[in-house]
């Protein structure tokens, strides 16, 4: 089994147990910050909330049979109290537990069960190079997007392409897709930016990140940018485990050369994916 799949037997084997971040990427045999990125990468989902979500599907499951007792389904899903118990099954599902409980049915309920990981989104991978990447300063527009709703990435682009050839300090002529910031929750920063000599006079709204020398695993995405999460789920679920590498705690970054055509979405990329050795 691959992390991800060892963490998804963890969580069903000891899911009435206390777990956090640490014990699941322990029990992949991983870092805390790889298995963040690779349980996202391959569900869709991030680890923690995979968690709530299938603690709170089994709590559904026991109030549906007539659990007699709330707080005691809330405490073995993992709720010290009542309302926090409450407050997140009405996240979840939309109604509480005295509603689920009362009508005896889950049909109306979204229930989260075991992940099956999709090998059909495997792709044939060519090998990568490594490439000790020298450091960036990246220039560009930014939005906060969640693993299950990253939508609005090709309109931030379309609004950053405006601005391609007129940045001050704007080098060469390739673009830059920089994810960073990732919280356990699958959260992350994208940016939309190009290489810049300094960050000085930069246009209203943009901002600036720098981004370290850093050894990376470069492989190249030939086909169209839509199908990037094929290559991606490869990576974390085939590549980095049959490696000698790990993913190093740095930003990931996806770059379109001259070739690439946005208008299109044809032309190929390449994913920088940061490495150490394990």
């Amino acid at each position: 089994m691959n992390p991800v799949e060892q963490a998804i037997w963890f969580i069903e084997s000891h899911s009435a147990q206390p777990l956090d971040l640490d014990e699941i990427a322990q029990s992949g045999g991983v870092s805390r910050f790889h298995m963040s990125r690779a349980f996202v990468v391959a569900t869709g989902r991030p680890v923690i909330g995979y968690l709530r979500a299938r603690r709170l599907t089994e709590a559904a499951r026991r109030l549906a049979q007539g659990a007699p007792d709330i707080l005691s389904v809330a405490l073995e899903a993992g709720y010290g109290s009542h309302e926090a118990f409450t407050r997140a099954f009405g996240d979840q599902f939309g109604i509480t537990p005295e509603q689920v409980r009362a009508a005896r049915d889950l049909e109306t309920l979204q229930l989260v069960e075991p992940i099956v990981l999709d090998t059909s989104l495997r792709t044939d991978l060519p090998p990568p190079r490594l490439e000790q990447g020298r450091a960036l300063l990246i220039a560009g527009l930014t939005g906060r997007y969640g693993c299950e709703g990253p939508g609005g990435i090709p309109a931030q682009w379309q609004r950053f392409g405006e601005h391609i050839g007129h940045i001050p300090g704007e080098l060469g002529n390739v673009a830059y897709g920089v994810v960073l910031n990732g919280d356990d929750l699958g959260n992350f920063d994208y940016v939309s930016g190009v290489e810049v000599a300094d960050f000085s006079d930069l246009p209203e709204g943009f901002v600036s990140v720098r981004i370290p020398a850093q050894l990376y695993a470069v492989f190249h995405h030939a086909g169209h940018v839509s199908t990037i999460r094929r290559t991606m789920h490869t990576i974390y679920t085939q590549w980095l485990p049959e490696s000698d590498y790990e993913p190093a705690d740095a930003p990931f970054f996806e770059r379109y050369g001259p070739e690439f055509d946005p208008r299109t979405g044809e032309g190929g990329l390449e994913a920088w994916i940061p490495v150490k050795a394990k």
